[in-house]
């Protein structure tokens, strides 16, 4: 079993993972944005089961989102206001955790075989997208589940170029 804690800021809220990722996803929508205050959420996807609240509750906005229509849950300390992980609507079976809240947020790898980039029309133009991992211009999935079209860049790849063509 692979054991990692994080939290927030101030320790009030403290969790454990008991699994490795199922998948990392780096979203560059402008919600994850605003959410994280950076260019995107790098989000490493658990079962709910494999996660466990060791220290504190956590505050819950829900928040209706621009592409699926459905809610977001963000899970946050209410003393710091440090967003932990979401729950969703959609995908009910599982978090995603804000993967600088990690006490160790390099334990688990972003590679082709288990990550993947979305949102990239909304990517911040300075936005370098690592080869070989699959990129999506929007999600992954429509609203239906059916998968989007992939695109794998064979070297880095900045958005700027792309955004300035649009």
């Amino acid at each position: 079993m692979t054991v990692h804690e994080g939290g927030c800021l101030c320790g009030s809220l403290r969790y454990r993972t008991l699994a490795d990722p199922l998948r990392v996803t780096v979203c560059h929508c402008r919600f994850c944005q605003r959410a994280t205050g950076g260019a995107a959420l790098v989000e490493p996807i658990f079962n709910k089961q494999d996660v466990e609240i060791i220290n504190g509750t956590p505050s819950v906005y829900a928040h209706r989102s621009e592409g699926s229509g459905k809610l977001v849950y963000v899970n946050f300390c209410a003393t710091c206001g440090t967003k932990t992980w979401l729950a969703f609507e959609r995908f009910d079976a599982v978090f995603g955790l804000y993967a600088g809240t990690f006490d160790d947020p390099n334990w688990f790898e972003i590679e082709p075989g288990n990550a993947k980039h979305i949102f990239l029309d909304m990517a911040r133009r300075e936005s370098i997208i690592p080869p070989g991992l699959p990129t999506f211009r929007q999600h992954a999935t429509r609203n239906d589940g059916t998968p989007c079209q992939v695109t794998i860049y064979d070297a880095p790849h900045t958005m700027s170029a792309e955004q300035q063509s649009k």
